[in-house]
């Protein structure tokens, strides 16, 4: 059994976290996958949270068999801006998987999101519980993000956003904002919400020319031009898995990319 890779009851090992340790996606992920009708045991389709596959059981997600993977790979891509931060795209649009490729053979995907017009760290893997643990709420691994704006930053802009700005029945907050110049901040966000930074941007007339996310916890662009990408260090992980483990309580904490 690899690292990572859950152990097996007497009955075999959940659904979830066998698709998990297949680097099918994060467990909760792969709850999805189950509940949408997407995985199939020996040909039958599976909808229901508990079923343990044994062994020789033949699993495929969307028809395609899937095994356990026998190497976790942890990898952090510089995502340029025009890429999707998704394993497909009906229209033909690149995606940020592919970038990847043919370099890492092993199926991973993609902790966390980038908007399609955003660019900078996107993290990667196939390790389910590593990006369970890394991409859930609740933790406390900061993002930062270098924002050029459209037009000078009105003065009130930094605390304000600090303080937290409603906006469509949400409170869209940051843990700080600095001003590099006029029209440059650094940005640093917990959670994140759907593309919050440019929305609270335009709460405020602005928008963002450039949005660069530099970087999460312990990782950083230094040395990664747009389209490279790198193993993280064992640090790192582990540096991330703390992060995340252990979140100090703090009431301005939230979710999702910006």
């Amino acid at each position: 059994m690899t690292e990572g890779e859950a152990a097996p009851g007497p009955r075999g090992t959940r659904l979830q976290a066998y698709l998990a340790a297949c680097g099918v996606a994060s467990r909760r992920a792969c709850e999805d996958l189950i509940r949408a009708g997407r995985v199939s045991l020996d040909g039958r389709v599976v909808t229901e949270m508990g079923v343990r596959v044994g062994e020789g059981t033949r699993v495929e997600v969307d028809g395609t068999p899937v095994r356990p993977e026998t190497r976790k790979r942890y990898l952090v891509l510089h995502k340029p801006a025009g890429v999707l931060s998704s394993a497909s795209d009906p229209h033909g649009r690149p995606v940020a998987v592919d970038l990847l490729k043919p370099s890492v053979e092993e199926r991973v995907y993609n902790i966390g999101r980038l908007d399609y017009d955003s660019e900078g760290l996107l993290l990667f893997t196939n390790d389910g519980d590593f990006a369970g643990l890394v991409g859930h709420p609740s933790g406390d691994i900061e993002k930062e993000y270098r924002v050029r704006t459209d037009r000078p930053v009105p003065e009130g802009f930094p605390k304000a956003f600090e303080r937290g700005i409603p906006e469509g029945g949400q409170i869209l907050r940051a843990r700080s904002v600095a001003p590099e110049d006029e029209r440059t901040l650094r940005v640093v966000l917990i959670e994140g919400r759907n593309r919050e930074i440019r929305r609270a941007l335009a709460a405020f007339g602005l928008a963002a020319v450039r949005l660069t996310r530099v970087r999460i916890g312990p990782v950083t662009l230094e040395g990664l031009p747009p389209g490279a990408f790198r193993d993280l260090t064992g640090p790192e992980r582990d540096t991330l898995r703390d992060s995340a483990s252990n979140p100090p309580s703090k009431s301005n904490s939230r979710s999702r990319p910006s």
